[in-house]
């Protein structure tokens, strides 16, 4: 039988590499189609790769613990021309070539394990090492404000660092501007601290945050009684958390204004096509953001059980790829910590993060009673791009947030 080899498949839109931490399988055996083969751990999530069609395993070439970019060969199967040609390795008029064994460099790349463009093929002919490297995770370039010579540039990049990683550098160039010679004595006194290796987590985290602040954000705070969610989550069964309230209260709000979740391209606001909300879980050195879709058409207490699920997959870095990638906002709940101010950070691709902060009980004025009553209050911050909402229109939105919540039975 013809052999075809198996691929780092694309595991994420930002994904760029991943590590093998696991091999299912040895040389010889026979698989199915879409058997997990290897276990492999990218910057956001443990996952599996899987084999494109059902054949016999003709040779590993991974190694545990090395990290291959998007494309690489990391396994051969044998499989006949007729599952080759259901899971697209061939196309018909290539089949009388099929019975030679693929060499990389020479196959298309619709031999790869999933259909990948062309222009998202990464070539490399080598693994990468295992240490992470800045370039790994979200490859996206940050450009920054400050001038960087030419050589400084080139020199930076030889050694994996970015202008970020200068910040708090003083220069002795004109203006303040760093030079190559203040750079290198940067790295000789570098070698004198005691350092550890980031891992690819922190790194993506890093990389993610540095794209957000190319915009111009802002935050506004609004105070939130939590009295009436807090009284429904007694009375229902399934508990749902104070988060899932407010995610299902920004879905409500955002669809009935989706401009104020779009994106400025140019002189267009982009509106969303979905309510997709993601929210924050924190897990081993760093945070996920899963994804739950169309929050807007789902009650609270069908979000309940999908909302679960996914914070313990996150838990375990072991997130399915539907609740990865992009939505439109997120939540995060700094709540449980005791933090009762912040100024989230909305993910590059994202217009909105909603902040919630500690419950307090505070005098609240009842104009039925005349008097002042304590209430469980929060603060709720809507972190925000600046070119999108203004301060008003944010309000209104945090506004509208807070009026949902206190009729929870309606959501």
């Amino acid at each position: 039988m013809p052999r075809f080899p198996i691929k780092m498949p694309q595991l994420g839109e930002s994904i760029a590499e991943a590590t093998i931490r696991e091999i299912l399988i040895a040389p010889g055996d026979e698989v199915k189609a879409d058997q997990n083969i290897f276990e492999v751990e990218t910057d956001k999530a443990m996952m599996e790769v899987t084999t494109p069609c059902g054949g016999i395993i003709s040779e590993i070439t991974a190694l545990v613990g090395t990290s291959y970019p998007v494309g690489s060969q990391i396994a051969m199967i044998e499989a006949t021309e007729e599952d080759a040609l259901k899971a697209g390795l061939i196309r018909p008029a290539e089949t009388a070539a099929a019975s030679t064994p693929a060499s990389a460099g020479t196959k298309s790349e619709e031999n790869l394990h999933f259909a990948i463009a062309e222009k998202d093929l990464i070539d490399h002919s080598i693994p990468s090492p295992v240490k992470p490297t800045v370039e790994g995770g979200l490859p996206v370039p940050v450009r920054s404000s400050v001038y960087l010579s030419p050589r400084l540039r080139h020199r930076m990049e030889e050694l994996g660092l970015n202008s970020a990683d200068l910040a708090g550098l003083p220069g002795s160039g004109a203006g303040g501007r760093v030079t190559v010679e203040d750079f290198e004595k940067f790295i000789q006194a570098l070698d004198q601290s005691r350092m550890t290796d980031a891992s690819p987590m922190r790194i993506a985290v890093a990389d993610s945050m540095r794209r957000s602040w190319t915009r111009p954000l802002a935050s506004v705070t609004v105070p939130v009684v939590m009295d009436a969610v807090l009284a429904h989550r007694k009375r229902v069964e399934a508990k749902p958390g104070v988060s899932l309230y407010a995610m299902r209260a920004l879905a409500i709000a955002l669809s009935e204004n989706t401009a104020v979740a779009g994106r400025l391209i140019g002189t267009k606001i982009v509106h969303p096509n979905a309510i997709d909300i993601g929210f924050a879980v924190e897990a081993d050195d760093g945070v996920l953001v899963p994804v739950i879709r169309n929050v807007d058409q789902k009650t609270l207490a069908e979000l309940q059980p999908p909302y679960d699920d996914l914070v313990r997959l996150a838990r375990e870095r072991r997130l399915p790829r539907e609740a990865m990638g992009a939505g439109i906002a997120t939540i995060t709940n700094v709540g449980p910590f005791g933090i009762t101010a912040a100024s989230p950070i909305p993910l590059p691709e994202q217009n909105l993060v909603l902040g919630l902060m500690a419950g307090r009980k505070v005098p609240v004025w009842d104009d039925a009673k005349g008097e002042f009553v304590p209430r469980m209050e929060s603060q709720f911050v809507l972190s925000f791009d600046h070119r999108i909402l203004d301060g008003g229109a944010a309000g209104r939105l945090l506004q509208r947030i807070g009026a949902l919540l206190q009729e929870p039975g309606k959501l």
